[in-house]
């Protein structure tokens, strides 16, 4: 079972990434980020709740992350494996998500972060909220505090599995194509 996590600053790339990775390597793609927003555009009582910490640009508290994620690896107990895509963000999500795979007698063998130019996010979702129409995507201010906040929380977690020997940088910028090459180098040696 191949179990990487999959990260990056809001923009970086990822849930493009990961649809390719999903598709090549036959793993589980899941995204917090769509299955925030699938709750938040049905109105559930998550949905409510991450919609009022994502509209300042604030991570959604690890409790309720934490839950659905178990949910969502729970639904897929024969996976090949799974690529995290937003998930884990904290050192406390880490380590859930480490006794989670503990449980499934599994790991995750990787930390694979898309590196990018902070100007370059802010444009690509500039560009995005364009297209999407996501609020989140449209507002310079909130984009920046968006990246500042991926900064300020997540940053630990490259340490944290550099620790292990698991973190891989990887350069996020140019074509799709180029990308997953490099992505794919990173997975294979797994």
């Amino acid at each position: 079972m191949k179990n990487i996590v999959l990260f990056g600053p809001p923009g970086a790339g990822k849930g493009t990434q990961a649809e390719i990775l999903k598709q090549k390597y036959q793993l589980v793609h899941i995204s917090t980020g769509d299955v925030f927003r699938y709750n938040i555009k049905n109105a559930t009582e998550l949905g409510t709740l991450a919609k009022s910490y994502m509209d300042k640009g604030h991570l959604v508290p690890d409790t309720v992350t934490i839950d659905m994620l178990k949910a969502e690896v729970e639904k897929n107990p024969q996976a090949n494996g799974f690529i995290f895509d937003g998930f884990p963000r904290t050192a406390a999500q880490a380590e859930a998500l480490s006794h989670l795979m503990d449980d499934m007698n599994s790991q995750i063998n990787a930390m694979v972060a898309l590196e990018v130019d902070d100007e370059i996010l802010v444009g690509r979702l500039l560009e995005r909220g364009k297209v999407s129409g996501r609020a989140d995507d449209a507002n310079e201010a909130v984009i920046r505090e968006r990246i500042a906040e991926y900064y300020r929380k997540t940053d630990i977690l490259k340490e944290y599995y550099q620790n292990q020997n698991k973190y891989h940088g990887v350069d996020g910028v140019g074509s799709i194509e180029d990308i997953t090459e490099r992505l794919s180098k990173v997975i294979d040696k797994l």
